[in-house]
């Protein structure tokens, strides 16, 4: 089968080459086209070779098509890749910081919160123009995957406004089953799920071992396990308060409702510090600065480590590459997809992004109807799908007084700042990000005028965090 498959932020190495040894483990793909490309040369070239070196090494005769033009990258491509993050580490670290100041203490700050709405203002004015290309240069009926976050922001512009029909995908359903059967006692093959809600606020409404629903035993299961009931707090308290466990881990779930990182002094009560996932201030940022410099320090030895094997057995959970097998092959593949809700779920909004079951053959996606939601986990989710679309809609139109709405709004935004708080929060935050923010041309200048003649409203210089490593 001969398709092209390019892969836009490819600099990415962990997820570049994950993906493409899924991709090419598929036995009937060994004639598959392959594009990289990158705003980084020197990312770039870095990641071609170890990815090249891998397809020689499994006797494949795909030479990757490399290249910092994406339209080139794009020209004839059947599926699209979008691994990017706009702004990289400077902007992160603006998106965590500066809301810091305000007593917003955010553990990853990509999703929701402040810094995956201000991750979202850059991100998605970007990824329409990657839409535009698509639609010139690439095949019809070309498919985005998008797996860049705010992943339901992204996937929602894409579908909305883009023209182009995009998947969102993301592995923390996988990564929760596991914990599931882990905490049950049983391997996860043993343990089927049904999955519905947002992305990264998806909750297991069926979990189930020969034909019985465990769901109502979670709670004892993970409160008595020896790691979880340790690491887990939020996710566990979630479970006793709505009854359904949430997808994603501790430090991203803490941060999209309102309750548990709002008072300093109680932020430590339910984290756990042993990983940053588990809940450190700022601690995805950490990982990913420290690690900065990771191309220069540890390419030469993985030149030295042993090229990926492309085997079925050594695929990953992600979804890309068995969504791509199903469409081409017609073996059918079953995953959880973020998609245009359209009534799936019947209590969430029909313009949402929701994160459901869905089953891929070569005749399409096809995502049956969940129906209703449990109503407290409804309720979550909506209180997110208002941010959501408020924040998606300020990005696609430069509308400054919406995204002011969708800071308000946000869960843990409005439980720690008030309504003035959070206007000179937005004007900071447009100042500082203002080289990724060319919609904001005009608001930044007025935030500019504001910021110069009026007294500031006191914030906390220099703060930490409650819970910074």
């Amino acid at each position: 089968m001969s398709f092209k498959v390019t892969f836009i932020g490819a600099g990415s190495i962990g997820f570049t080459r994950r993906l493409l040894r899924d991709l090419l483990s598929v036995p009937e793909f060994s004639n598959a086209k392959i594009a990289f490309t990158d705003i980084d040369p020197d990312n770039l070239k870095r990641v071609t070779q170890l990815a090249q070196r891998d397809i020689n090494h499994n006797g494949l005769n795909i030479q990757i098509q490399s290249t910092t033009n994406r339209r080139e990258a794009l020209e004839d491509a059947s599926y699209v890749f979008n691994l990017v993050r706009v702004g990289g580490l400077e902007a992160f670290e603006q998106d965590i910081e500066i809301p810091l100041q305000y007593g917003i203490d955010q553990c990853v700050g990509d999703t929701l919160c402040a810094g995956g709405i201000m991750y979202g203002q850059r991100g998605i004015p970007v990824v329409l123009d990657f839409c535009r290309d698509i639609k010139e240069v690439a095949a019809p009926n070309c498919l985005m995957l998008n797996y860049a976050n705010p992943n339901a922001m992204i996937t929602w512009a894409c579908n909305k406004y883009g023209g182009v029909p995009t998947v969102g995908l993301c592995h923390g359903v996988q990564h929760g089953h596991e914990q599931i059967a882990d905490a049950l006692g049983l391997a996860q093959e043993e343990v089927d799920i049904v999955c519905a809600g947002i992305n990264h606020q998806t909750w297991y409404i069926k979990v189930l071992h020969k034909g019985r629903d465990m769901t109502a035993d979670l709670l004892e299961a993970f409160e008595n396990h020896p790691e979880y009931s340790r690491t887990e707090k939020v996710r566990i308290d979630m479970l006793r308060r709505f009854g359904y466990y949430s997808t994603e881990s501790n430090g991203h779930l803490s941060e999209y409702v309102p309750w548990y990182r709002k008072r300093p002094a109680e932020i430590r009560e339910w984290i756990d510090l042993s990983e940053w996932i588990h809940g450190e201030t700022g601690g995805y940022l950490r990982v990913c600065q420290e690690g900065r410099n990771w191309f220069d320090t540890e390419f030469p030895k993985w030149l030295k480590e042993p090229p990926l094997e492309y085997k079925q057995s050594q695929r990953s959970q992600e979804h890309g590459s068995y969504i791509i097998e199903a469409l081409e092959t017609g073996r059918t593949y079953r995953g959880h997809f973020n998609v245009v809700n359209n009534g799936v779920i019947t209590n969430l909004p029909n313009d949402a992004v929701v994160e459901v079951p869905g089953y891929v053959d070569q005749t399409g996606i096809q995502i049956p109807v969940v129906g209703d939601l449990p109503l407290g986990c409804a309720a979550v989710c909506n209180a997110s799908i208002s941010v959501q679309r408020l924040a998606v809609e300020a990005a696609v139109h430069g509308d400054d007084m919406l995204l002011r709405q969708a800071m308000l709004m946000d869960p843990l935004v409005g439980a720690v700042c008030n309504p003035p708080e959070v206007w000179q929060l937005v004007d900071d935050m447009l100042i500082a990000q203002a080289k990724w923010l060319p919609q904001y041309t005009e608001a930044i200048d007025e935030a500019k005028k504001r910021q110069a003649a009026e007294p500031r409203l006191p914030t906390k210089k220099g703060y930490r965090g409650a819970a910074r490593l």
